[in-house]
């Protein structure tokens, strides 16, 4: 089972539920492969602009929380692509000492 990176109604979790090695190859799974590297890119982009806004230290406190909002929505989705990452590894990794 692969966790998405996306949740369905009501915010719960999505998964996507594979025989084999089909997973890798799904429409699905790619969708949601990009889907993580665009996460993972805004990201990585919004966490240099708040760097760049701290730096020039002209920050009101509406800025701030702005920013606190974004990061902390930036956090979730990485840290959703870890776990869902993680969760991938565990199972390679439990295939591949069982062979």
């Amino acid at each position: 089972m692969r966790l998405l990176p996306w949740t369905g109604e009501g915010g719960k979790d999505c998964y996507l539920i594979s025989v084999g090695d089909a997973e890798a190859d799904s429409v699905v799974s790619r969708l949601a492969d990009s889907v993580e590297a665009i996460q993972l890119t805004m990201a990585q982009e919004l966490l240099d602009h708040v760097r760049s806004a701290l730096r020039e230290g002209a920050t009101s406190e509406t800025e701030l929380l702005f920013y606190v909002t974004h990061l902390s929505s930036a956090l979730r989705d990485a840290l959703r692509v870890a776990e869902s990452r993680g969760g991938r590894l565990q199972v390679s990794g439990a295939t591949s000492e069982a062979s």
